[in-house]
This record gives C-alpha cells, structure tokens and sequence, in this order.
C-alpha cells in the first residue's frame, strides 16, 4: 500500500481524489436529473392546419380525436423529411456541376462538346462553300459583257455590286481597327498595389480583417459566397431513387413540366 501511494502521482501532488469528487458533486448538485434545451421544441408546421389535415385523412379510419402529442410528432417527422430530401438534392446537384477532367479515376469515353464542334465546323465548311460558289456567280455576272437586257442578269450585277461594296466596307474596318489598337499600344495590366486596391485592403483592415490575405481572395469569400442552385431536373432524380416516391403522383406531374 506504501509503495501504491508512493507510485501515485496524485498522492504525491498532494491531491486529495475524494475530496474533489465530492467537491464537484456539490457544486453540481442542482444539474442532476435535469434536461437541459438550447431553444424551445417548436413545431415546424402550422399545428391547426396540420390537425385539420389529419382529421381529414383520418375520417376514412375513424379517427376523429387527436392529441396534441400526435402533431408535434408528425411535424418533427416533416420536417426530418425534408432535410433528408433537401440534403439527397444537394449532393445530386453538387455532382452534376461538378467536374472529373484532373482525376485519375476517371476516363472520358465519349466527348459531347468535341463531337458538337466537329458537327458546326463542318457546318461552317458547307456554308463557307456555298457562299463562294455563290461569289463565284456573282463575279461571273458582274463581268459578262452580255447586251441583252435580262432582268435576273441586272438582278445579279445588282447584287455583286452590293457584295463588292461590302467587303470593302469590311476590309476598310478591318483596318481602322488594328490602326487604333497600333496607336493605344499593348494593354498593361493594373498593379496590385494601385491606390484602388489600396484603398480597398485598408477599408477591408478597418472591418477587423487581416491583411495576410489578398484583395480579390476576400472580396471572393465576401461577395460571393458558394451557392448551390438545385433545378427541377435534380429534383425529379431524387424522386426517381425513393421507393415511396418513384411510383407517386407528384413525380408524373413534375414530369410534365
């Protein structure tokens, strides 16, 4: 027993367990036994319509007397309901922005937007042909030295007139415009630590921010904060999984929006 108090590190601090124990118990005496709540057990629906509601299905079962117990319960039990739908919404939402193009796991087996760019180029190609064909046939009748008067030959002079004019027209633009950009110089980039973005940081610092961090990071995190946009579409997905929903009247009619 000598050697267990020698050994005991409390002991020979000069602590006394049992009198903290008792100590702590007395200080704490008026806690035990008791249920603490951070806020008050409010209902999440409207508890006179939600009964109204209950009553109303339950005429079918013969209920017609309802505790008050019984529409908290059905309240709490929405309310859990939603969270879980509303949280099953979010993460379908999150994963269709979401993008995999960095990640190893992931191997892209056929590409929609390549596909779609080879399909308009070669739409550009064909229209690009038609309109020289079609510049073709106007330079030809531009340049026929034909004495008879056709009125679809005027009519294509006419028009080959109006595609010359054109183009000059174009061309000239073409180049006042690299005349300007010749004349204002290469665009240089504003510094960060102009007056502006001075200016910004020390009000920033004056709102009890530190000044480690950049201006564009916290005018990021201030200004735009991460939302995520839930569409119908999402919704109708997450509806299609439940096993009490898939088969349900309210997905038919999301379904025909």
């Amino acid at each position: 027993r000598d050697e267990d108090e020698i050994n005991d590190v409390a002991s020979m601090a000069g602590v006394n367990l049992n009198e903290e124990n008792a100590c702590i118990l007395a200080t704490n005496s008026e806690l035990i036994g008791t249920v603490i709540r951070s806020c008050a057990d409010e209902p999440f629906l409207s508890s006179e319509a939600l009964r109204k509601k209950i009553l109303n299905i339950g005429k079918r079962h013969d209920i017609m007397e309802l505790n008050s117990d019984v529409v908290n319960l059905i309240s709490h039990a929405t309310q859990e309901r939603l969270r879980g739908l509303l949280e099953k919404v979010t993460v379908i939402a999150q994963h269709r922005v979401s993008t995999h193009k960095g990640s190893d796991k992931y191997i892209i087996s056929s590409d929609t937007r390549a596909q779609l760019r080879f399909l308009e180029k070669l739409d550009h190609l064909e229209k690009q042909r038609k309109d020289e064909e079609e510049r073709e046939m106007l330079l030809r009748a531009a340049k026929s030295r034909s004495n008879k008067e056709d009125p679809e030959q005027l009519r294509l002079k006419q028009k080959a007139k109006e595609m010359q004019q054109l183009e000059l027209a174009q061309v000239q633009q073409r180049e006042a415009n690299l005349t300007a950009l010749a004349a204002i110089g290469p665009r240089k980039k504003r510094p960060l630590d102009s007056p502006n973005v001075g200016s910004g940081l020390e009000d920033l610092k004056g709102n009890g921010i530190a000044s480690g961090s950049s201006g564009f990071s916290l005018t990021k995190q201030l200004l735009c904060p991460r939302i995520t946009r839930v569409c119908l579409r999402d919704l109708i997905f997450c509806m299609e999984q439940e096993r009490e929903m898939k088969h349900s009247l309210t997905l038919y009619r999301a379904l025909l929006k």
